[in-house]
């Protein structure tokens, strides 16, 4: 099993390419069941998750391909309508294919998702509106079997805003009769990304962005042929990195204006920044001072920067308090930091950080993902030399990390 092996110490500094954006590419993918042609996604990035949805799209039949960052993929001959519990445990989008799948072909074979153990993320409000659409839902020894002969337009109000959910039932709408509101929807820019790409397929989508989404459905739609936005949350952890080693880092092919709450966070904490014609650059300087952060759903601090924020927050000029409000379960990285050297103490959704002025490197478990982006970003902070297991966390949501550390002066390398 590979691990990452980082000496600490070293001031970042330099250019890094954002990569495509994970959370919008996957919905993308999904949405080109819809059509039965060609579908090139664009700006893609290799993957753990990426892979694994194109697995699953070839297992129900699509012909997919995968080269220079875009993918390719023929949904012609699609004819298995079912996603295994093989590949969907391993990642929780696969339940992306769910709304798709029935708006098309009447009829979807789901297992119950997977992917991190961050805390419960039922699916529960995606089968109550495609309920309300129309579909017949049973769940049937841990699958989710869908059928319809064709969905109709409803207002669906979700109870808490939900991002998978919003984008499942925005893509099932855009076939469905009639017109159907999605109201409380998920405001992220990954939600206006698929919606963006859906409109380019021929759909009739009004309000991405906002709390309530308007779709009016069609009879069908072309294939895709769309370039995904920058990965906010990629560009966010570079920039952390950047403010805990005091580094000097230009993120290109990033945009600003998707990362306001956590931009403001590193402004208090003591980073400078600026926007440049290629895209952002994040300055460190000095110790960071101690702030507060509190998930929140987009527009607010995104749960997806909780941990590598924790992580600057350890080493920062006074106490911080974290409150966790999006998972119940996404502390985990929070003993490895301590293994570190780090001073946390955590009590239900909330954690207080300690700041310490230096961090020790050690032998730590990556968790889940960003818990693994986390534990990078101590590192780079770290005296010696940090050992990160179970790197196929990592893998899931940024490309070529390593490779892209050492372009910026770090020492990383990975090692069995």
């Amino acid at each position: 099993m590979e691990k990452l092996l980082i000496k600490g110490g070293v001031r970042l500094k330099g250019e890094v390419a954002i990569g495509g954006s994970k959370n919008a590419c996957l919905p993308i993918m999904a949405a080109s069941i819809l059509s039965g042609g060609t579908s090139a996604v664009k700006g893609v990035p290799a993957l753990r998750d990426v892979l694994t949805l194109a697995k699953l799209l070839q297992n129900m039949g699509a012909k997919c391909e995968f080269h220079n960052s875009t993918f390719e993929t023929d949904t012609a001959p699609l004819d298995n309508p079912e996603a295994p519990y093989g590949l969907v445990k391993t990642m929780r989008a696969s339940v992306l294919v769910l709304g798709p799948l029935i708006a098309r072909y009447g009829r979807a074979r789901v297992s119950l998702p997977g992917g991190c153990a961050i805390g419960a993320r039922p699916i529960n409000m995606h089968l109550a509106g495609l309920k309300k659409m129309g579909a017949g839902i049973e769940l049937e020894e841990g699958y989710v079997l869908a059928r319809a002969d064709r969905l109709r337009g409803a207002r669906i109000c979700f109870d808490i805003p939900t991002v998978t959910g919003t984008e499942n039932l925005m893509m099932a709408a855009a076939l469905a009769r009639g017109e159907t509101v999605l109201e409380n929807s998920a405001r992220e820019p990954e939600v206006v990304d698929l919606a963006n790409a859906l409109v380019t397929m021929g759909a009739g989508i009004e309000g991405a962005g906002t709390d309530i989404i308007k779709i009016e459905g069609v009879d069908g739609l072309k294939p895709l042929d769309y370039r995904v936005i920058p990965d906010r949350i990629e560009a966010a952890t570079f920039a952390a990195a950047s403010a805990i080693t005091g580094g000097d880092i230009l993120m290109k092919n990033c945009r600003p204006e998707h990362l306001d709450a956590v931009l403001i966070k590193l402004k208090e904490a003591g980073a400078e920044m600026a926007a440049t014609p290629d895209g952002l650059r994040v300055i460190g300087d000095g110790r960071p001072r101690a702030v507060n952060i509190t998930t929140m759903p987009y527009p607010g601090f995104p749960t997806d920067m909780q941990a590598q924020f924790m992580a600057l927050m350890s080493v920062a000029d006074g106490t911080s308090i974290i409150s966790e409000t999006v998972f119940e379960n996404r502390f985990m990285h929070a003993p490895e930091l301590r293994r570190m050297g780090a001073d946390i103490t955590l009590q239900g959704g909330l954690a207080t950080v300690k700041g310490v002025q230096k961090l020790k490197g050690a032998q730590v478990m990556a968790t889940d993902l960003r818990a693994s982006a986390s534990l990078v970003i101590a590192a780079l902070f770290a005296e010696g030399e940090t050992v990160i297991d179970r790197l196929y966390h990592l893998d899931r949501g940024y490309e070529r990390m390593e490779a892209k550390l050492r372009a910026l002066g770090a020492v990383a390398e990975r090692i069995r």
